[in-house]
């Protein structure tokens, strides 16, 4: 597999036929446009169309809200797992009953906004028959202020300070004043002040030291019981108005399917306009720009031929390299990749596709970190029940190949380990049987009791992982013609590894004083290519620190990399203690009380909680730790990232699905 070959197309289409043209492109779903690349005294001659985008939009985003308006109101009940409905193309494209969905979201919206607007309504009516609540024993109308010759002053003071006190201070002022206790809680005493109104203002004064807080309430006439009843009537006229606003939402629920087909021809209509906006015209014809994949050209002429066009296609220079667009060529196994790539950064044009390279070693490396033959059932069945109910595309179908392909490695190697939720049928066996011999599952190896044999076969994988980035990093420097660089880089390295294995042979094998000689001259040869390679391109005394350098990060880097592959190791030893440790937790009821009902039930509790908890943790944590050994010390070795997404002119769709041709 490899990235899939882009062509540049460029295009004039009569102005008149642009909508038809367009429609047809989104149905072939393999042109991506792009802004015109044309010099200043053509763009002169050229404008842009007008542009119906932010119109598009707005009825989108309305679309959009009012399913959302119906869904919190009228949740919809479906099926847990099920797959967008299809439709054909020319459904989606058929915008001739969106002005009664527009005007149907319009109802819907309109409603909830109201709804939005009794709830503040309704806030203020109960802020204010709280404030009231000091004030009920008060038979005096709240919008009485003055008499003939008194002021009337209603307020509060801290409930710590005495009424006595406040009343010899009101003495002092003058005697044709009067405090009258209302009511008092927890934080304040509710009063009522009477003073001849002369005296008004040197009794405020009076009462400022006693924190006094003056309280009025416009608009409110009638004693304070009288206004908590009219505030009781509008909160409960209000509520009957919210519950018909809801009815009325909640009676909209049978158009919600014609409202989310509404919505994803909206989306389709949008995606048409803002392809348009990236065109120029001229007045009579259109002009535009875009990618294609080059093994569609053919289908794209056939489409062209029947509009009055004029159109050419061109291989991308190198130049224009960074401009071009990504999409990679897979197959069944490799798409699940699509997604780790994505992840981390689609490759550069021109480069090497990742995904076949990856797709066997993050498998099998996924496999042995989880390493459990049940673990891999679950997986296995949770990807195909996703994959034929969801009938997933795009992202989702990489995720549900990847879980599978993971839970088929993990159900593989976990036969090679013997594990089966770990230990599981072993701890049964002898519970049942104690005087049982049985050893448990066969297994080719145990990565509790042979531990060093796993490290030493995880460092072994890591070099051969990493030895194919290199392969792949000389093949496309002799590629670019940088023999040379292949040679003292990768090469060197290569030699220098032959000469390890020799001196390895030597020590623990064969013992021979000539394949010795042979190791030293061979590692020689090796070490001063790589020397030499480093400081090729230096000058004077820039050779000597270039090949320290070069001796420095060779074996810090190799060391650490080949060392990251330990973790294969750890995560398999990891998984399978925590999954022993539970299943020891789950039968020790049975151990201690004998085999009965409550120790059984006890077990089974234990036993999937345990297990689900360790199947959490194991399936996050092998995949973050494998798509690590990938970005990091795989793709080191020869990935050129940054690649732009080729995104073509397509069906989108959140609600219903195009059927794909």
């Amino acid at each position: 597999m490899a990235i899939v070959t882009m062509k540049k197309l460029r295009l004039m289409v009569a102005r008149s036929q642009k909508d038809e043209l367009l429609r047809e492109l989104i149905r072939l779903g393999c042109v991506e446009f792009s802004e015109l690349e044309i010099d200043a005294q053509a763009l002169e001659a050229l404008h842009r169309p007008d542009s119906e985008t932010l119109a598009n939009k707005s009825d989108h985003a309305a679309l959009l809200h009012a399913v959302a308006v119906l869904d919190r109101y009228a949740p919809e009940k479906k099926p847990m797992l099920s797959a967008p409905p299809e439709v054909d193309g020319d459904v989606l494209l058929d915008g001739s009953e969106l002005g009664a969905a527009l005007a149907l979201a319009g109802e819907i919206s309109a409603a909830d906004d109201r709804i939005k607007r009794i709830g503040a309504e309704e806030s203020r009516e109960r802020a204010v028959m709280e404030s009231l609540v000091p004030w009920l024993p008060l038979d005096l109308p709240l919008d009485v202020t003055e008499t003939e010759r008194c002021s009337v002053l209603l307020g509060s003071f801290p409930v710590k300070i005495p009424p006595d006190k406040v009343r010899e201070a009101m003495a002092a002022v003058t005697d044709e004043a009067e405090l009258f206790e209302v009511s008092a809680d927890k934080r304040a005493s509710y009063v009522m002040i009477v003073c001849v109104k002369e005296a008004l203002p040197e009794m405020q004064e009076a009462l400022r030291p006693f924190d006094f807080t003056a309280q009025s309430f416009p608009g409110m006439s009638g004693p304070a019981r009288q206004c908590s009843a009219e505030c009781g009537t509008a909160l409960a006229r209000l509520a009957r108005e919210k519950e018909a606003c809801e009815a009325s939402i909640r009676d909209k629920a049978s158009r919600r399917d014609a409202l989310k087909l509404a919505a994803d021809r909206a989306e389709a209509k949008l995606t048409l306009s803002e392809a348009s906006d990236l065109a120029l015209s001229t007045g009579d014809v259109l002009v535009m720009q875009g990618w294609l994949p080059a093994e569609k050209e053919a289908a794209l002429e056939e489409v062209l031929t029947r509009f009055d066009c004029a159109w050419e296609t061109e291989e991308p220079s190198e130049e224009e390299y960074p401009q071009v667009p990504v999409s990679l060529k897979n197959n069944k196994l490799t798409n699940a990749l699509n997604m780790v790539t994505e992840m981390y950064s689609l490759p550069a044009y021109g480069t090497v596709d990742p995904n076949p390279l990856m797709a066997p070693f993050f498998i099998l490396f996924y496999g042995l970190m989880m390493a459990d033959i049940g673990y891999g059932i679950i997986m296995i069945a949770a990807a195909l029940v996703a994959m034929k109910k969801l009938r997933p595309r795009g992202g989702s179908l990489a995720f549900c190949q990847l879980l599978l392909y993971g839970g088929v490695a993990t159900a593989a190697m976990g036969v090679l380990t013997g594990a089966f939720f770990s230990d599981v049928p072993y701890q049964l066996v002898h519970l049942f049987n104690p005087k049982s011999t049985w050893p448990g599952l066969w297994h080719l190896f145990s990565p509790e009791y042979d531990s060093e044999l796993v490290l030493y076969g995880s460092l072994v994988l890591g070099m051969l992982h990493l030895n194919t980035g290199m392969v792949v990093s000389a093949r496309e420097k002799i590629r670019r013609g940088d023999k040379a660089g292949a040679l003292f880089e990768e090469g060197s390295l290569w030699i220098l590894l032959v000469g390890a294995l020799l001196m390895a042979a030597d020590m623990l094998l064969v013992h021979s004083a000539a394949l010795h000689i042979a190791a030293i001259a061979v590692l020689v040869i090796g070490g001063v290519m790589l020397l030499f390679g480093a400081g090729r391109n230096a000058k004077g005394f820039g050779k000597v620190t270039a090949a320290f350098g070069c001796i420095y990060n060779t074996a810090t880097g190799w060391f650490g990399d080949v060392l990251s592959y330990s973790r294969i190791m750890a995560l398999m030893l990891a998984g399978g203690v925590v999954g022993k440790v539970f299943n020891t937790v789950a039968i020790m009821p049975a151990q201690s009380g004998g085999v009965n009902v409550f120790t059984m039930l006890a077990f089974v509790v234990i036993f999937v909680l345990g297990h689900a908890i360790n199947f959490a943790l194991n399936l996050l944590g092998c995949y973050v730790h494998d798509l690590r050994l990938q970005c990091l010390e795989f793709f080191g070795k020869f990935y050129a990232d940054g690649g732009k997404p080729f995104r073509p002119l397509k069906f989108g769709g959140r609600f219903v699905r195009a059927k794909e041709n």
